[in-house]
């Protein structure tokens, strides 16, 4: 049996991210640690890498569940999911006023000069060529920091990633140039996401999930979520 859960989480507010004070912090850490503690777990292990790193650190025992990711039939072929811990739109990061006038993936490919950032690895990146983004204008990063300062450099026009993800960078960034746009659902539906965990220990993901469905939707669960942003409609869009 799992004795130390070893948790692999990114720069991402407000899914994971490291405070003020050095302390792991974030609504998919926070979920985690509970997960950890409710199966009583001998200790909770955070290891901050980059989104590049995540599954191939998982498939060679680095660490044995990473932060919540995009459940994908790619994926799947080499690491297993829990149940869903949130389901979510995509969104892109602009320039403040927004001047290209961008609606979502479709606008940017319409726009022959725009230029839209990825995080390597990370669904947008299809979901920016399905919507007929030119391959040549997609410029990729390693991580959120990268991609949104390149955005308010002007390097790059637009970055894809979860509206989320763009809202709790800006919380933190209050003074940053720059504004959120949601996906439409046209362009792409909100979709789930999951712990990973490396393929062989089902064991683990049972109980792992048995101990989520008590957790989700939970008051304690309501208030957490709450204090990174989160509405009750996003939590129950999930149950």
């Amino acid at each position: 049996m799992t004795e130390k859960l070893t948790f692999a989480f990114l720069q991402e507010p407000p899914f994971c991210f490291t405070d003020a004070s050095g302390e792991v912090a974030g609504c998919d850490t926070e979920l985690a640690r509970k997960v950890c503690q409710t199966l009583g777990l001998k200790a909770f292990s955070p290891v901050e890498t980059e989104f590049a790193r995540l599954l191939p650190g998982l498939t060679s025992g680095e660490w044995n569940m990473t932060t919540g990711l995009f459940i994908s039939d790619e994926r799947k072929k080499s690491v297993d999911f829990t149940r869903p811990i949130w389901v979510l739109q995509d969104g892109l990061l602009v320039a403040k006023g927004n001047p290209r006038e961008f609606k979502g993936y479709r606008s940017i490919a319409g726009d022959e000069s725009a230029l839209i950032a990825v995080i390597s690895g990370q669904i947008q990146h299809q979901t920016a060529l399905q919507n007929g983004v030119p391959p040549e204008r997609i410029r990729i990063f390693a991580t959120q920091a990268g991609a949104a300062d390149a955005v308010a450099a002007g390097v790059v026009h637009a970055y894809a990633s979860v509206a989320m993800a763009h809202r709790g960078y800006l919380a933190q960034r209050p003074d940053a140039p720059l504004a959120v746009i949601d996906v439409p659902a046209a362009e792409k539906e909100p979709a789930a996401g999951a712990f990973a965990l490396a393929k062989g220990n089902a064991a683990l993901r049972r109980r792992i999930d048995s101990c989520l469905e008590d957790l989700l939707g939970s008051s304690w669960h309501r208030d957490m979520m709450s204090g990174y942003g989160f509405s009750d409609t996003d939590i129950d869009r999930l149950l």
